[in-house]
């Protein structure tokens, strides 16, 4: 098991990010809109994440997901990240199995 750490920038709001490209197995992650941040950021698993269908996290609010206290992982080149404002960023946690 190993951690990988990291910060995507969404350089234009409406504009979904790929946090990462790899397969890798996510047993859990963690995601914090940067304290910085202008607007809100919102966390989802594919393209289609939007202001209004992702979680949404506000400048310094962080969301945690165990997978593997289910049983479970997800790949990690499944979670995508958008933006309110152009710039903002989300830092991220990701446990690889």
């Amino acid at each position: 098991m190993r951690f990988i750490t990291g910060t995507t920038d969404v350089a234009t709001a409406g504009t979904e990010q790929r946090i990462r490209n790899t397969a890798e197995r996510v047993l859990s992650a963690s995601f914090k809109g940067r304290p910085a941040n202008i607007g809100n950021v919102f966390i989802g698993f594919d393209t289609t994440i939007t202001s209004t269908n992702g979680w949404t996290l506000a400048p310094g609010n962080t969301l945690a997901i165990d997978f593997a206290v289910l049983g479970g992982s997800v790949l990690a080149n499944t979670f995508y990240v958008d933006a309110a404002t152009n710039g903002d960023d989300v830092d991220w946690i990701l446990v690889i199995a």
